[in-house]
């Protein structure tokens, strides 16, 4: 049976104006499950507008910092007491594992409560001028409506990430997710008035890109845009902000190397590369998608890869034996499919996988490790956002940092080595945003996530995210009572 969904506007669980609607599809069927509004400018429209009312509203902007990080740590709590309800509907989203989904959403409340802590930590600063008779500080205050667009692959921690420093520092939002991934983001809306935070501070609006997204970069009233995706669309939301001069932050995806060296621990490195890479079906934005491996232990690292690869099982993803589940949609599993097809054409070597599973119904394909000739295959230049490797040989650090720093991405990457010192000179010079040594996927509320070039720029989690989405501002005190003599010359 097909489900319903609304979208929250105003504390208000509404249709589309025009009742425009569209289905999801469940990837482990190829079934549409659910059906959403679709959102257009007049609905994008009532759910700014919400969101600048409750910015003015004493009812939030009354509140001092201290209660808002107590609301914060309050839904932190009840997203705990419903992590299996809300991962399993990300799981019929986008085809994410089961227990990939129960482990990311049991550690959302972790990101709320750091967001909680953090909400009174906000601080000015007095600034020890030159000028005896005056009196000078700065203020943080809130940025006003923040506009988050979150994609498909990981719709609620890639939301909470932004709602979480956006809130704790005094904003409202409207959440416009994923049309191939909105319901666990409704799910956690329901929760938001359940936490006692004031109707038209979280706004979701559901519907297609070109007409709810676009609508919402643009909006003149939104203060900021949060986004993650691609540099497509980026530029699209780039380009729809710049009349509003809406401040910006772009998470775009990468084409990270992950580096093993003739010293590391091969166990390790070969879980780190499964892990980095065949993690989420591969559609994560950090995926270790470059295996750059020394010449002398290549051959028994590939050997050890293409063993660990054949213990895969790939599968229905709410089954929990299953460690992979399928595509998130039709359209990326045919972008995987046809770059793997165009890498073979440029002299790569399939070493492993290839192509669909047979047997399963859904939008599934093969982890697959490629052999490249050269680095300027395709595979190894663009960002395939599937269960993709691209292995290639190199016989020296110095080489290992050209091979990791040849692409406009700067997003992540790991290195495999027992020598600190290495570890510590490449984590100097290798252009990324994010660095693990000797494990992959690492994260935390406390550590910054963000890129370099083309993988965008601005930072999430961490206090700095937090700074992100407040402004500065300066107040200056004569405390002199002598009159102004000259009123032309600035003092």
């Amino acid at each position: 049976m097909m489900k319903r969904f609304g979208m929250l506007i105003d504390g208000t669980w509404c249709d589309a104006a025009d009742g425009a609607v569209f289905e999801t599809f469940n990837p482990a069927t190829a079934r549409p499950w659910a059906i959403l509004p679709d959102a257009a400018e007049d609905d994008v429209n009532r759910a700014v507008e919400a969101a600048h009312r409750a910015f003015r509203n004493p009812a939030w902007r009354g509140l001092t910092a201290s209660a808002r990080g107590a609301l914060l740590r309050r839904l932190g709590d009840l997203v705990a007491q419903h992590v299996d309800e809300i991962a399993a509907l990300e799981t019929q989203d986008n085809g994410k594992l089961i227990r990939e989904t129960r482990g990311a959403t049991a550690y959302i409340p972790q990101f709320l409560y750091y967001a909680a802590g953090a909400a009174d930590k906000l601080e000015g600063a007095t600034l020890p001028i030159d000028k005896t008779a005056m009196f000078a500080y700065t203020l943080r205050e809130p940025l006003g409506v923040v506009a988050a667009i979150v994609p498909w692959n990981n719709p609620l921690y890639l939301t909470i990430i932004k709602l979480a420093p956006a809130l704790a520092a005094g904003n409202t939002i409207v959440i416009k997710p994923s049309e191939h991934a909105s319901t666990n983001i409704l799910r956690f809306a329901e929760l938001v008035a359940e936490a006692g935070i004031p109707d038209g501070v979280v706004n979701v609006v559901t519907g297609l890109g070109p007409r709810a997204g676009a609508a919402l970069s643009r909006h003149p009233l939104v203060r900021r845009v949060a986004f993650t995706g691609g540099p497509v669309a980026a530029r699209h939301v780039i380009r729809a902000s710049a009349d509003n001069l809406a401040t910006l932050s772009m998470e775009l995806g990468g084409k990270s190397a992950n580096i093993v060296f003739d010293d590391a621990n091969l166990e390790s490195a070969t879980n780190g590369a499964v892990a980095g890479i065949f993690a989420a079906s591969g559609q994560s934005c950090v995926a270790g998608s470059r295996l750059l491996v020394h010449d002398k232990v290549y051959d028994e690292f590939v050997d050890r890869l293409r063993a660990r690869m054949a213990t895969i099982r790939i599968g229905d993803p709410l089954d929990p034996a299953s460690d992979m589940g399928p595509m998130a949609t039709e359209q990326q599993l045919g972008v995987v499919e046809t770059m793997v097809g165009r890498a073979q054409a440029e002299g790569a070597q399939v070493l492993a996988g290839g192509r669909r599973p047979e047997g399963l119904p859904g939008w599934y394909h093969e982890p697959t490790l490629l052999s490249v000739p050269h680095a300027d295959v395709d595979v190894v230049r663009n960002e395939v956002f599937g269960p993709v490797a691209a292995i290639m040989r190199f016989s020296s650090e110095g080489e290992a940092l050209e091979m990791a720093n040849a692409t406009e991405y700067g997003l992540a990457g790991g290195i495999w080595t027992r020598d600190i010192g290495r570890a510590h000179r490449l984590v100097r010079d290798i252009r990324a945003g994010i660095l693990w040594v000797n494990t992959y996927r690492a994260i935390s509320p406390m550590a910054p996530i963000g890129g370099f070039g083309m993988s965008g720029y601005g930072r999430e989690c961490g206090f700095e995210a937090i700074e992100e989405y407040t402004e500065t501002k300066t107040v200056w005190i004569n405390l002199s009572d002598a009159p102004v003599d000259d009123p032309f010359v600035m003092r």
